[in-house]
């Protein structure tokens, strides 16, 4: 009984696999006819008006005319500035005669 089991189980299983492995060609002709079809339009999609840029004119201003009236300005602040230079430009002269006359001031650091 089990060898007949075995028998009919193997032979099933060669008739199924036999039908995966057979080479043919078919060949099969269609009449392609559409069908009544209903497509839904999109809904209407509406979208703001584009921004409207303006470039405004170019504006040309003729600058006003110089005016050099005559007299003389004061500037203290530039004339102070002048003197506090002169002042130093003398003392460094001062200081660089003392010392290259071997004045009092720059006698070195010997101790006589």
């Amino acid at each position: 009984m089990q060898k007949a089991l075995v028998i009919c189980l193997l032979a099933a299983g060669a008739t199924l696999t036999s039908g995966v492995a057979e080479a043919r060609v078919d060949v099969g002709i269609g009449i392609g006819l559409p069908g009544p079809a209903y497509v839904v339009p999109p809904p209407p999609a509406y979208y703001p008006p584009l921004p409207v840029y303006y470039e405004q004119a170019p504006v040309y201003v003729q600058p006003p005319p110089v005016v050099v009236a005559p007299g003389y300005y004061d500037d203290w602040r530039a004339r102070a500035w002048e003197q506090q230079q002169w002042r130093e430009r003398r003392w460094r002269e001062h200081e660089w005669r003392m010392h290259h006359r071997g004045g009092p001031h720059w006698r070195g650091d010997e101790d006589d």
